[in-house]
């Protein structure tokens, strides 16, 4: 979506910037999230004449003003009004002598084109301009801080989230239906957006903006109960007031609890979920759905949710996704879909998560004899020849070999696999077809659908495609199913002169 951003200098006529570059004891840049309403000018004033605690070490003291930078964004919804709320905001910043970048943004259109693109969530113009306001600082904070020659983890973006704020919130997500996370509202921090009004009331803010005989912009949408918030402000809180004049803070102290032990649950669940994996790449996640189904289920929630956004990060997900999740594990076996086509199956003692496009690619192609053939998921394919030791057995060294490498590599008899013994040759690798058939090695010759030899070795239905099948040729018969079994009619004997080497890598 095409924005216009514009810096404004600060008094001065200009962007003041210390020397020293990279002088850590100077601190990073400070971004000001500042609408023109009440809290963000109070936060505006306040961060330009008075002591602040924003998390960077200095706990409450005064802002150096040239690490302040004001971030205003034009969400182009209100008309004249957001033009003179932009107006109102680079006046304030220069009346203090802060630089001022003004991003416009047209969210309407944002939101109208995430819905046609059936992105609910990002289709509500409340949370598109949100997650607009928040990209626009990410950006300003990142370039600041390079300006600065510190760590992008030096800058503070401030937001003027109040008690109110957080008290809505909070009913905002009960309302809407939320667990503990929820519930905790808006943090005080979250990596580097610090909160540093949230123990002021809107209240409080006000009057300390009249004191100082400063006006602020009024934002006549606030008043729209059509809105979750608005509702919350005008219809819930003056109700929760009667009875508790002090809800907001009783509420905050809720809150303050409810964060700290959803940060340790967290915590206990990652470290539950790193224990758990037992195979975890881009797009695909597996885990032990044996101990996973014997969690505690506020801890299997949590590391079910893990697991969901480790395969595809951008899924949307809701309570009942991962219901659906845990049922599976506990039924043992099965599948479902959660939101963005996230495939999740029980199989084989596996909870496997799978975004979608991350199907492993059947092989196709040539082997040479000796040489190497790169497969999909950084693996390969690796063909030798090598002699029978002078004084052994060629049988009990392919036993051993086997046994050594765990299944990855073999031992074969080459003329038997149509290589040969001398010249070398070629295999043909590909992946598993219909009706696929071989006498695996240890069954005196029988047939087996390579289907079920799959199945019996525990390969999951979706990972089976990138089992690779090595033959004799494209249409011959199968030499070695690479890390499961080979086939018996080309195993080594005491006839063999020369063996041939193959290595799944």
């Amino acid at each position: 979506m095409p924005t216009v951003m514009r810096r404004y200098a600060g008094g001065e006529g200009r962007f003041d910037r210390p020397s020293g570059k990279g002088d850590p004891d100077r601190g990073g840049p400070v971004v000001l999230m500042v609408s023109g309403g009440a809290d963000s000018t109070a936060l505006l004033v306040l961060a330009a004449t008075s002591t602040l605690d924003i998390d960077d070490g200095r706990g409450v003291a005064r802002i150096a003003r040239e690490r302040l930078h004001v971030l205003h964004v034009n969400h182009g919804l209100r008309g004249l009004d957001a033009e003179e709320d932009e107006e109102f905001v680079r006046e304030l910043s220069a009346r203090y002598g802060i630089p001022c970048t003004v991003e416009r943004v047209n969210v309407a259109e944002l939101a109208k084109r995430a819905r046609k693109q059936g992105d609910a969530a990002q289709g509500n113009v409340e949370n598109a301009g949100r997650e607009v306001r928040y990209a626009a600082a990410a950006r300003l904070a990142n370039e600041l801080a390079e300006e600065f020659g510190v760590p992008r983890s030096a800058a503070r973006i401030l937001t003027a989230h109040t008690a109110d704020d957080r008290a809505e919130t909070f009913f905002m997500n009960a309302i809407r239906g939320t667990g503990p996370a929820g519930l905790s509202s808006i943090p005080r921090r979250r990596n580097r957006i610090v909160r540093p009004l949230i123990d002021y009331t809107h209240d409080q803010l006000c009057d300390l903006l009249r004191m100082r005989g400063i006006v602020w912009r009024e934002d006549d949408t606030n008043h729209d109960t059509r809105y979750l918030r608005a509702f919350v402000r005008h219809e819930v809180m003056p109700v929760a007031r009667q009875r508790n004049p002090r809800v907001a803070a009783s509420l905050a102290t809720t809150c303050d609890i409810l964060s700290d032990e959803d940060a340790f649950l967290n915590q206990l669940a990652s470290r539950t979920y790193r224990d758990l994996v037992r195979r975890e790449n881009e797009g695909t996640v597996a885990l032990d759905a044996d101990r996973l189904a014997a969690l505690e289920v506020a801890l299997a929630r949590r590391v079910v949710r893990k697991a969901l956004l480790a395969a595809c990060p951008g899924a949307r997900l809701e309570a009942r996704h991962v219901a659906n999740v845990l049922t599976l594990v506990a039924a043992g076996r099965g599948s479902c879909t959660v939101p963005v086509d996230v495939d999740v199956r029980v199989e084989f003692g596996l909870l496997i998560v799978r975004a979608p496009d991350t199907a492993p690619q059947r092989a196709a192609a040539w082997l040479e004899v000796p040489g190497r053939l790169e497969l999909d998921g950084g693996r390969a394919l690796v063909a030798r020849m090598a002699a029978v030791p002078a004084g052994s057995r060629a049988p009990e060294v392919a036993l051993a070999h086997g046994r050594e490498w765990e299944g990855r590599s073999v031992l074969l008899d080459a003329a038997a696999a149509g290589v040969d013994p001398v010249q070398g040759g070629r295999l043909w690798v590909d992946g598993l077809q219909p009706g696929d058939l071989m006498c695996p090695l240890g069954m005196h010759g029988q047939s087996k659908k390579l289907s079920d030899l799959l199945a019996e070795a525990h390969v999951p239905v979706a990972d089976r495609a990138g089992v690779p099948v090595v033959r004799v040729s494209a249409t011959g018969p199968v030499v070695w199913v690479a890390g499961i079994r080979a086939d018996e009619r080309v195993k080594v004997s005491a006839d063999t002169k020369v063996m041939l080497e193959l290595t799944l890598e």
